[in-house]
């Protein structure tokens, strides 16, 4: 490829246009009119408007895209993560305009957006799965009579989800009632699809993902697990790897079936397989997401493998250039998200100018951002505004260096959640790795006052 067009924003362009400088890539980016003075724009060879703030009219909009890579001569499109990334109608149409979609094809990702098929599918390939519905809910009836058969607590999630939206956990069958439509609804208005489909409910599991990179040559590596365990309504806050309560033995286990599932699926490019691990280190299959993950820089630090790189590396049809046996992470990588945002205030968004910043550095210390002092960060899109990535040699030295480094992080003129994080990393039941999915309710909202 001699041009790639980035149709994202923030960070996570400024990551792609950093990739593709290093391999002599031409860049375009795109920028939505509340976008213009980003840094995104400034640092591409070129940059080309495709609407006014609204996502759904500039960085949502199909045609205003492939419009962009038509008058810039982009030949390929990376979509980052979010917006247009795991949307299969995009992929198509890139591939009907004879641009290359840096990412897996169509098929796979229309195949794995349903995450009801995909449980389906791999369950019938022997891979272990959450017990629940055989695909979609056809009605009320049959979601009272799996939960019966499953037992309470059970979820009710929307097929085509992600991000955390579209989820229900209910505990009885007064709640299943209430919840049921609701679902639908959500799911009709976040994903324009209202199928839902029920799990049994693994109480205060472990997220545990697996990297994963393939070619179109049939070659598929893992590059080990990250643990994504800390969260708040379903939405990651800070991850690292290796997980802490992940032994070899399991380690290899999630690997080889992470490298399954990628085989299952025909799946090419990055991906990741997310498991729920459960207190007696049971394993479930979880779904896969067909896109580089907010959380891939840690991998990195732990591997030294750009995955930006490899992803355009297989798009351009190369074979991958790392055999499994070569793959051995080193170290330890935590990574926390530094949103705009008010913790107190039920983490109200807080956009605006940034008035003053100081940047944190130092050995094994990494930040992916986009913001700089003067910049207005606009109210429309997501909060998250950095990503502060550290890497030590074990994990007692990584959490060190993560509050070293969350103490220096200054950003004037805006809230947001670095005291937050701060209280996450030296919590002693943090520093102890004993933490699931309920740390953040039980360990910080519920002692320090914050609002939930």
């Amino acid at each position: 490829m001699n041009k790639i067009l980035i149709a994202n924003r923030g960070e996570i362009a400024v990551r792609i246009i950093r990739a593709c400088k290093e391999m002599n890539i031409k860049t375009v980016a795109v920028y939505s009119e509340i976008d213009k003075d980003s840094m995104h724009t400034r640092l591409a060879d070129e940059s080309i408007c495709i609407g006014p703030a609204n996502s759904n009219k500039s960085y949502l909009n199909f045609k205003n895209i492939i419009e962009a890579a038509n008058i810039t001569g982009a030949d390929g499109i990376h979509p980052g993560f979010g917006f247009l990334s795991e949307n299969s109608k995009f992929a198509k149409i890139c591939e009907e305009s004879n641009i290359k979609f840096i990412g897996p094809s169509y098929k796979v990702i229309e195949a794995m957006g349903n995450k009801a098929k995909a449980k389906e599918m791999f369950k019938d390939a022997g891979i272990p799965v959450i017990p629940g519905s055989d695909g979609s809910l056809k009605g009320i009836s049959e979601a009272i009579e799996l939960a019966k058969k499953i037992e309470y607590p059970v979820m009710l999630k929307a097929a085509n989800g992600g991000g955390g939206k579209g989820i229900r956990i209910v505990n009885n069958q007064e709640e299943l009632e209430e919840n049921y439509y609701i679902v639908k609804q959500e799911a009709k208005v976040s994903f324009s699809d209202d199928e839902i489909y029920m799990e049994k409910y693994i109480e205060n599991p472990r997220h545990i993902e697996i990297q994963i990179l393939a070619d179109q040559h049939g070659n598929v590596i893992q590059l080990g697990e990250r643990d994504c365990t800390i969260q708040r309504k379903n939405q990651k806050i800070l991850e690292e790897t290796p997980s802490p309560v992940i032994d070899q033995k399991l380690r290899n286990k999630l690997g080889e079936i992470a490298v399954k599932v990628a085989k299952v699926a025909e799946y090419t490019n990055a991906g990741t397989v997310e498991f729920l691990v459960d207190k007696n280190k049971n394993f479930y299959f979880m779904e896969m997401n067909t896109r580089i993950q907010v959380e891939h820089p840690i991998t990195e630090e732990n591997t030294g493998i750009d995955l930006i790189k490899e992803q355009i590396r297989i798009a351009a049809d190369e074979p991958l250039r790392y055999k499994q046996s070569k793959i051995n992470p080193v170290g330890h990588s935590i990574e926390c998200r530094i949103n705009a945002e008010n913790p107190l205030l039920q983490f109200r968004p807080s956009p605006g100018k940034i008035t003053g910043l100081n940047l944190p550095g130092g050995n094994g210390i990494r930040i992916d951002t986009a913001i700089y002092e003067g910049y207005q960060i606009p109210p429309n899109y997501d909060s998250m505004i950095a990503k502060l990535i550290v890497h030590g040699n074990s994990r007692n030295e990584a959490i060190a260096k993560m509050k070293r480094a969350l103490e220096e992080f200054v950003i004037e003129g805006v809230d947001t959640n670095i005291d937050f994080l701060l209280q996450i990393i030296t919590n002693l039941n943090f520093i102890r790795g004993n933490y699931d999915t309920s740390f953040i309710e039980k360990e910080i909202l519920n002692k320090t006052g914050a609002v939930k």
